[in-house]
C-alpha cells in the first residue's frame, strides 16, 4: 500500500494532518497519533499498514 492510500483511509477516518517533518506527516484524532512516511513510489512496510488499520479501528469509538 503507498502512502497516498494510507493518507486517503486516515482522511476519510476524520483523522487530520497535524503536522510534518520532512518526509513524514503526522495524523491525529483526538488522543490518538500516526505517522505515514511519504516516500515517492515505495509501498508501506507491512508493520506500519498493520499499525493504520489498528489505530482506526481502535479511533473509530
Amino acid at each position: 500500500m503507498p502512502a497516498k492510500e494510507a493518507e486517503k483511509l486516515l482522511l476519510q477516518n476524520n483523522f487530520l494532518i497535524d503536522r510534518q517533518k520532512g518526509s513524514h506527516r503526522i495524523y491525529k484524532k483526538g488522543l490518538y497519533r500516526m505517522v505515514i512516511p511519504h516516500h515517492i513510489g515505495e509501498i508501506l512496510h507491512p508493520k506500519i499498514i498493520k499499525q493504520l488499520f489498528e489505530i482506526i479501528e481502535v479511533a473509530k469509538d
